[in-house]
């Protein structure tokens, strides 16, 4: 083999091995792309799971008040009821 045969088939194999690092190389950037994108959305779930649950959590905090407040007034009805001299049961 003479020298510009040599110097053909190391071009050759340059040329194929750069066609391999950069094919390799875009399938790792879109793979970083897609879980990425599966990251962000995930994470938009839990924002709005977050405030799902800070919702509820306010209306259960409202509903215990609610709650104690139909007690007091329950306990200050049995003590009408016993005044009046009925029973409270």
């Amino acid at each position: 083999m003479d020298a510009t045969t040599i110097g053909a088939v190391l071009a050759l194999v340059g040329v194929l091995s750069g066609s391999v690092v950069a094919y390799l190389g875009k399938r790792g950037e879109n793979a970083t792309t897609r879980w990425n994108a599966e990251m962000d959305q995930i994470q938009e779930e839990r924002d709005g799971l977050r405030a799902q649950v800070a919702a509820k959590e306010a209306r259960i905090a409202e509903l215990l008040e609610q709650r104690l407040a139909d007690q007091v007034e329950l306990a200050r009805l049995r003590v009408k009821v016993v005044e009046l001299g009925g029973d409270p049961s």
